[in-house]
């Protein structure tokens, strides 16, 4: 249930229909931006108000806002699907809620309640419907909801005030090739997070310290880092911004378990359950880097592919470290990869039955 009304102050488009057209035509990801944002402010005294829909633009902070000097922040993705008869749908919402309060509890930050979360998407996209692509293959409305510590203060606590947006930008394919195999580089200096750290929220800092990782990546010639445990450097956490998975020649889905140090993604979720249903042995456990390399060698893991909401899921062709460089199955995109990414899409554009309930309409 939700307590925030989101009013919407105007109804003065930013981009006229002819330039909105061009953009929507090739939007790449992250690239452009809607004409509105929906934002709300929590205050200690007062807690959430202030609920309202305004024109899409700078952002007014202090120098001394909290966020600035102690990353007091988090954030959440989701994407809004047009489907054939017009209508807008999104992918298991509550879960994003969810993980937003887990996330703002971790950092500090008040819990918004998933009712009015799931206010905010609908009245963004319902002031932005006409930004929601056409899906001709895999465009959609990015959503991004996220929150952070705005009160002017430079000591060290948890801040008074707290602003919460969500803003919009129509995306296409998150990676530039499209669904190509990747190749990701094992970083064996670098982690993500640490145990009892922050890497199970959703924060900005677990990213900005994977930037470093990722440069050295590209200059080893591959698209994606992926991250193993900090404490030993043996076992596989997941990618820069990705959950990880491996299939089996004798059909088991293998993927990291939950250790505190792994976001709890929400495609992730949805793949075990669909790999279920497919008969797939689903088996999340320790992945030790040495081991998983020796199953490629073997041949035994034919298959790996990333999983996350911008991406959903792209094969991994090819493993690169400082000892060598290890070729997964033929290089190519798996039979198994390829089948849950279509399986997994054509739910989310309304392709074929979502029997598990996962999509909620927003308009």
């Amino acid at each position: 249930m939700s307590a925030l009304d989101f009013t919407q102050t105007s109804t003065a488009r930013r981009v006229d229909d002819d330039e909105r057209t061009r953009i929507l035509a090739e939007p790449g990801f992250g690239r452009y931006y809607t004409d509105f944002m929906v934002h709300a402010r929590w205050t200690l005294e007062d807690g959430w108000g202030g609920a309202e829909i305004v024109p899409f633009g700078p952002v007014q902070l202090s120098p001394a806002a909290a966020v600035l000097h102690y990353g007091q922040e988090i954030f959440e993705g989701l994407k809004a699907f047009r489907h054939a008869d017009g209508s807008v749908w999104t992918f298991r919402p509550e879960r994003n809620a969810e993980r937003m309060q887990r996330s703002a509890r971790r950092l500090a930050l008040p819990e918004l309640p998933a009712g009015d979360f799931l206010s905010s998407l609908m009245a963004i996209t319902a002031a932005d419907e006409p930004w929601v692509p056409e899906a001709t293959s895999e465009e959609s409305l990015y959503l991004r909801p996220f929150m952070f510590a705005s009160e002017e203060f430079l000591g060290v606590r948890a801040s008074h005030c707290v602003d919460y947006y969500v803003i919009a930008s129509p995306a296409g394919p998150y990676f530039p090739r499209g669904v190509q195999p990747l190749v990701v580089w094992i970083s064996d200096e670098y982690a993500r997070a640490g145990a009892g750290g922050t890497g199970a929220a959703k924060c900005g800092g677990n990213y900005a310290s994977s930037l470093l990782a990722k440069r050295e990546a590209a200059e080893n010639g591959a698209d994606e880092v992926m991250f193993l445990d900090s404490e030993t450097h043996s076992s596989i956490d997941e990618l820069s911004g990705m959950n990880v998975f491996a299939v089996t020649a004798d059909g088991r889905l293998l993927t990291p378990s939950l250790t505190g140090s792994i976001l709890e993604g929400v495609t992730r979720e949805s793949i075990l359950r669909l790999a279920a249903d497919r008969g797939l042995e689903v088996i999340e456990q320790q992945l030790v880097m040495s081991e998983v390399l020796g199953q490629i060698d073997r041949g035994e893991i034919t298959e790996m592919f990333a999983a996350g909401t911008a991406a959903v899921i792209n094969p991994i062709g090819e493993l690169r470290a400082r000892g060598g460089s290890w070729t997964v199955g033929d290089g190519g995109s798996g039979e198994v990869t390829l089948a849950l990414r279509t399986e997994l899409t054509d739910i989310q554009y309304g392709r074929i039955p979502d029997r598990h309930g996962w999509l909620t309409r927003l308009v």
